[in-house]
C-alpha cells in the first residue's frame, strides 16, 4: 500500500489512577497517629539532630532509628516556591506557597502548604504554625495547611514522646493520579483511524523492509523514518501466550483467560490482545486466530480461532 496523506494527529486527556494500600511500621504509624491527635512526632538520630517527618533509618549512616520526640506546631520557613495554579487533590483550592518549614525543636524541613494572599506576603524566614483540619482521620492532610503566626521562634527543645496513642493508625490507602494529555503521533493516529474502519494498517522500514503494528513513526532497528503504510492481516498467529489467573479489579472478563502475541499476516511485528472463543487451555503457540470486533466496530474486543491449521512453528520463530 502506497504512503497516505497523514490524518490529523489526535490528542485525548488521560488518567491513570489506582489506589495505593500500605501498612506502617512503629514510626510511621505514631507520625500519622500524632497528626491525628494534634501532636507533631519526629525522630533522634544518634548524633541528636531531630528529623520531622520522621524516618525508620538515618539517611546520613543508615542506622535503625526508633526514638520519638514531640516537636512545636510552629516554625520558620527556610524555602518556598509559588503554585499559582492548583490542581486537583493539593491542599488548597486557591494559590498558595508551597514551603519547607522547619518546626520548633526539628532539623529538617517538612513540606506543606501555606496560605497567604499573595507571592508577596511570603518569604524565607517568616514565622508560620500549622493549621489542623476540623476532621482529622491520621493522614498529612490532617494538617490543612500552614499559617502565618506572629510569635518569635523557640530555641524548643523536643520532648520525649512514647509513640502510644489509643486506636493507633496502622495502615493507609493512598489515591495515586497522574491526568495528562497523550497524543500518539502521526503513524499511530493513522493506526487509530483504520482501526475504526475495521482494517489494521503498519508502517514499512524503506530499509530493512519489516512491517510494525502498531507503527512507530520509525524503525526500532534501522533508526529511520517510515512512512509507507501497509494493511496487515486480519488474521494472525498466535506466537506465545499467558494464561491470566487474577481478575483485575473493573474488568469484567472472568478468569482465566488468556492474553497472546499475534502476528498478524504481513506483520513483523506481534501485538497483544485476548484470546476467546477456544478453552484457555486449549490455547496454543501457532494457532490461527482472528480479530472479533467491539461494539461500534472501533477496534478488536478480542481473537478466536479461525480453524484452520496451525502455523508451522518456522514461519513465526522469529517473532517469538
Amino acid at each position: 500500500m502506497a504512503s497516505a496523506p497523514s490524518p490529523e494527529v489526535l490528542r485525548a486527556p488521560l488518567v491513570v489512577e489506582f489506589p495505593f494500600t500500605r501498612s506502617l511500621g512503629p514510626v510511621q504509624s505514631a507520625f500519622l497517629t500524632g497528626l491525628r491527635e494534634r501532636t507533631v512526632l519526629g525522630v533522634r538520630t544518634g548524633d541528636g539532630r531531630t528529623l520531622v517527618p520522621p524516618v525508620e533509618y538515618d539517611p546520613v549512616t543508615a542506622e535503625e532509628i526508633r526514638e520519638l520526640v514531640e516537636v512545636a506546631d510552629t516554625g520558620t520557613v527556610t524555602t518556598w516556591a509559588w503554585n499559582h495554579e492548583p490542581r486537583r487533590g493539593q491542599p488548597l483550592d486557591t494559590p498558595f506557597a508551597w514551603v519547607l518549614v522547619r518546626l520548633d525543636g526539628a532539623d529538617t524541613g517538612l513540606l506543606h502548604a501555606l496560605d497567604v494572599p499573595g507571592p508577596d506576603a511570603v518569604r524565607s524566614g517568616m514565622r508560620v504554625r500549622i493549621r489542623w483540619a476540623p476532621e482529622r482521620v491520621g493522614a498529612i492532610t490532617d494538617i490543612a495547611c500552614f499559617e502565618a503566626y506572629e510569635g518569635d521562634g523557640e530555641a524548643r527543645q523536643p520532648a520525649a514522646h512514647s509513640g502510644e496513642f489509643a486506636d493507633p493508625v496502622t495502615g493507609i490507602v493512598a489515591a495515586a493520579r497522574l491526568d495528562y494529555t497523550y497524543s500518539p503521533g502521526r503513524a499511530q493516529s493513522a493506526y487509530i483511524g483504520a482501526l475504526a474502519e475495521q482494517k489494521t494498517v503498519g508502517e514499512r522500514c524503506p530499509s530493512c523492509r519489516k512491517v510494525y503494528v502498531p507503527p512507530r513513526g520509525a524503525c526500532p532497528t534501522c533508526g529511520v523514518a517510515t512512512v509507507e503504510r501497509v494493511e496487515v492481516g486480519p488474521r494472525g498467529t498466535v506466537t506465545t501466550y499467558c494464561i491470566v489467573n487474577i481478575k483485575a479489579k473493573n474488568l469484567d472478563i472472568e478468569v482465566p483467560y488468556v492474553y497472546a502475541h499475534i502476528a498478524l499476516d504481513g506483520a513483523d511485528l506481534a501485538l497483544h490482545a485476548r484470546i476467546a472463543g477456544i478453552p484457555y487451555d486449549q490455547v496454543r503457540m501457532g494457532l490461527r486466530v482472528e480479530p472479533v470486533w467491539a461494539e461500534g466496530g472501533r477496534f478488536p474486543d478480542h481473537y478466536r480461532p479461525t480453524g484452520e491449521p496451525d502455523a508451522d512453528y518456522d514461519t513465526y520463530k522469529e517473532l517469538v
